[in-house]
């Protein structure tokens, strides 16, 4: 049986002297023509059996990922963290430039990091940012279809950024979880939520310790009622004390849906993205 110890942070396996690394990698993608992050039984295209592929041939060995947060169908990323565990060495930019020859048109590797062996993608992180894009307008997205939400009609932006601060700070967030959603506890901290509006976009802009499944879109959905007049700006509050999905918004659709950055510790080296997606 072949013995395994530490060195230098790193697992050595002496049968054959190879380096057993981690790896942490920064991706982007377009979620449009994907069935969400995690991969699924059948010939389901998801993003992370297309990033465990396109790895997997470049290292010549079976990889599979840990990611920061999962994303829904036809929800985007700027800056997915994931790690993996690898013993092929090679240089951080020949590794983005070679795997980027495997992977499809709508990933792409941003960049890639050593890091401690115990580095988790998921558990190391302690925030989490996303921005939902409403185009407000009368006319549909053409240039920008699945890329943005569509919404035409009224919608008082002033009063959709106050009802959301009813959101901000730890709170039980069952109002805005999915009913298929697996975590253990609907607690989460919300560290920020802001709408704007700038020329025909709106944008809302949400940050927090960690996220529901659906949590971001069911805010953006209720928002909205609120924005059209439909529920006034108290509402907001009084849905999050209930403690029950049916009583908020309906879910905003994905398209406009981008998981922007993701925060580590400032000793992990782990590379953010500071620069939202824009159209105006």
């Amino acid at each position: 049986m072949p013995f395994l110890f530490i060195l230098h942070s790193r697992k050595i396996l002496v049968t054959g002297l190879k380096f057993i690394m981690r790896i942490a990698l920064g991706i982007e993608y377009d979620g449009s023509q994907f069935s969400g992050w995690q991969q699924q039984k059948g010939d389901v295209r998801t993003v992370q059996s297309c990033l465990e592929e396109a790895l997997s041939k470049i290292a010549d060995q079976n990889i599979q990922v840990v990611c920061a947060g999962r994303t829904d169908t036809g929800v985007h990323a700027l800056n997915q963290v994931v790690n993996f565990d690898c013993d092929q060495p090679r240089d951080p930019k020949a590794w983005v430039l070679g795997l980027n020859t495997y992977l499809p048109d709508d990933i792409s590797a941003l960049w890639m990091r050593d890091v401690a062996d115990d580095f988790s993608a998921r558990f190391d992180a302690y925030e989490r940012s996303y921005r939902y894009v409403i185009l407000h307008r009368v006319g549909r997205p053409a240039l920008l279809n699945k890329k943005v939400a569509w919404r035409y009609g009224d919608l008082d932006v002033a009063k959709m950024h106050e009802a959301a601060q009813a959101l901000i700070g730890e709170h039980d967030f069952t109002s805005f979880r999915s009913s298929q959603c697996q975590a253990k506890t609907a607690t989460r901290n919300m560290l920020s939520i802001d709408v704007n509006l700038v020329g025909d976009y709106i944008y809302i802009d949400v940050c927090a310790n960690a996220f529901l499944h659906h949590q971001v879109r069911n805010i953006v959905g209720s928002l909205i009622e609120v924005g059209k007049t439909a529920k006034p700006v108290e509402w907001m509050a009084e849905v999050l004390a209930l403690k029950d999905r049916t009583q908020a918004g309906p879910t905003a659709p994905a398209d406009g849906l981008y998981l922007v950055n993701v925060k580590y510790p400032d000793e992990l080296n782990i590379p953010e993205c500071h620069t939202p997606p824009s159209f105006s």
